[in-house]
């Protein structure tokens, strides 16, 4: 525990039987806060809390993947709106808790979709980004969370293209690497920044995909009747939902409406699950992406912030 000069009391909970005091700040993931505890997922020593007077006036929370010793995202940041001097509470938690926890991933928070249009919204969501930039973060990308609801149709196959399923491993890894040429996805671009496509495509698959539970059945290879490979899809089911983990179109193959083909079959595998609902995510900046998503009845129920310390 740390007292702080300004009269706050800086320190990680003791364990889930103080997640009613880490709750009295609300967010959309609370409700998933015990489970991860339960399996793993977070940790005692990764959920801190800024008390003043006994008051929560601040708190933060790191995820980790299952199995991992490190936090893979910062994803809970909240600041009471009631309290004075909200950013440098934030500011003083952060930097504490970052001293003791273990890494320095990024942030991400999930926000309304119209966020910047809404007072109520938008202020929040600006003063813990004011928070990070003054521990040294900046904005990365901002992301669409989309989302297909039972009773959406889902488009009959046009017959253009044939889907089975993925072989060994590494055919799927060396379609990653291909269709990261062009790529207008933020994370992969800047991880070619720093390792070659073979590489980024290991990483990705060893500890993203080959890490979800559901069958590796779902995944699917689309081909053109000779057997040339054009894209893939990997519908699959994490921790929380269902998901579109994966779309992607080869290089080659680009233009010609494929991507509404596959999607249309990833999310017909779903379907077939009888499954409540499928999520997916894009960047914001990826225009054509999105479109698929929207033309394929996914509808924009958040968006999502990521902030980075370089």
């Amino acid at each position: 525990m740390i007292v702080d000069p300004h009269d706050l009391t800086l320190r990680p909970i003791t364990g889930p039987e103080e997640l009613g005091l880490f709750t009295r700040l609300h967010d959309v993931l609370d409700h998933e806060l015990a489970g991860d505890l339960a399996d793993g997922r977070r940790r005692p020593e990764w959920m801190w809390v800024a008390l003043r007077g006994g008051h929560l006036v601040a708190r933060a929370a790191w995820w980790a993947r299952p199995g991992h010793d490190e936090p893979h995202v910062l994803d809970v940041f909240d600041l009471d709106e009631r309290a004075h001097d909200r950013v440098g509470v934030g500011v003083r938690l952060l930097e504490t808790a970052m001293a003791a926890v273990p890494a320095r991933p990024e942030y991400c928070r999930f926000v309304p979709p119209g966020w910047r249009d809404d007072p109520a919204a938008r202020t929040p969501v600006e003063e813990r980004m004011a928070a990070l930039e003054r521990t040294g973060a900046r904005l990365f990308v901002e992301r669409l969370r989309l989302e297909w609801r039972p009773g959406t149709p889902v488009p009959e196959p046009r017959g253009r293209l044939t889907f089975r399923p993925v072989g060994a491993a590494e055919e799927l890894i060396r379609l990653m690497a291909d269709v990261l040429d062009g790529t207008l996805d933020a994370h992969s671009r800047a991880d070619l920044k720093r390792m070659c496509a073979w590489e980024a495509a290991v990483a990705q698959y060893e500890d993203e995909l080959s890490g979800y539970p559901s069958p590796r059945e779902w995944w699917r290879i689309a081909t053109l009747p000779d057997g040339e490979p054009v894209g893939f899809v990997i519908p699959a089911r994490n921790a929380y939902h269902p998901i579109i983990a994966y779309l992607a179109v080869r290089p080659a193959h680009r233009g010609n409406g494929y991507v509404d083909d596959i999607l249309a079959e990833g999310t017909r595998v779903l379907a077939a699950q009888d499954v409540p609902l499928i999520r997916a995510s894009t960047d914001l900046g990826n225009v054509p992406m999105a479109r698929a998503f929207e033309r394929a009845g996914y509808v924009t129920f958040e968006h999502q912030i990521d902030m980075t310390w370089s």
